[in-house]
């Protein structure tokens, strides 16, 4: 599966794997080191629009734990603030080699378009 962006695009089947991955990242949690290499040298960016403590914890240690690279995109110190579209910070951060980008935007629909300026891989964190 390239892109997360509803649960109404999952299969029962795939949602059924889901739910095992989550099984066995319960036990993962136990270790002592709590991390599985799935996702080892890869480049993962929140990108929130809009402030969730919850939402972007859970997404920040859910990558970490999968062994993830992971960044942090900071939109009250970008140049969003200075009008920059929501295309041209995709795609200025696409082309630093980004392999993931976790989206929450206020705008329905927004991590949708997303995939059309970025060959990366979008999870919707909500719309």
């Amino acid at each position: 599966m390239k892109h997360l962006l509803s649960i109404e695009d999952l299969s029962a089947a795939q949602i059924h794997h889901l739910l095992e991955l989550t099984d066995h990242m319960v036990e993962v949690s136990s270790r002592p080191i709590p991390k599985v290499p799935a996702l080892r040298g890869k480049n993962v960016v929140s990108l929130f629009f809009e402030d969730s403590t919850r939402t972007r914890t859970s997404f920040d240690t859910a990558a970490k734990r999968l062994s993830a690279d992971t960044m942090n995109f900071a939109i009250s110190s970008s140049s969003v603030n200075k009008g920059e579209s929501l295309r041209d910070t995709i795609e200025t951060i696409s082309a630093m080699g980004v392999d993931a980008f976790v989206v929450r935007h206020k705008s329905s629909g927004a991590p949708q378009m997303i995939t059309r300026w970025t060959n990366a891989s979008i999870v919707n964190a909500g719309d």
